[in-house]
């Protein structure tokens, strides 16, 4: 019963930031690069504030999945970095926590752009 409670909150507090994202989509005049990038803002800031621990430390992959995530990611790695190498840190510590993610979206794309060919529009 305690995995089910895990996969719900997941699945919650995951489809509350979908839900936003399709009501900006829906109610505003951004476009969805300008709104990925809002999300990922947003997770640097909430979790430079540390705001974002305790909705990770609740929703699991329901917080750490989505583009929010991966702007708490950058955060940590900054703090961390900043703390080993000082004001250094503050350019490397990003990209050193997000490494796997970054490197796993390149492969991964290379991989599906190899497999499928790309149509226009109509």
């Amino acid at each position: 019963m305690e995995m089910f409670l895990e996969y719900l909150k997941a699945f919650l507090v995951g489809g509350l930031f979908c839900l936003a994202g399709q009501l900006l989509l829906d109610f505003t005049k951004l476009t969805p690069a300008r709104i990925l990038t809002s999300y990922v803002v947003a997770g640097v800031v909430l979790g430079a504030f540390g705001i974002y621990e305790p909705i990770v430390e609740f929703a699991g992959a329901g917080a750490t999945v989505p583009l929010t995530g991966f702007g708490n990611v950058l955060a940590k790695g900054v703090k961390t970095a900043v703390a080993e190498k000082g004001v250094l840190g503050a350019f490397t510590g990003g990209f050193t926590a997000a490494a796997a993610g970054i490197c796993a979206a390149v492969f991964f794309g290379l991989i599906v752009s190899l497999i499928f060919k790309s149509k226009d529009k109509k």
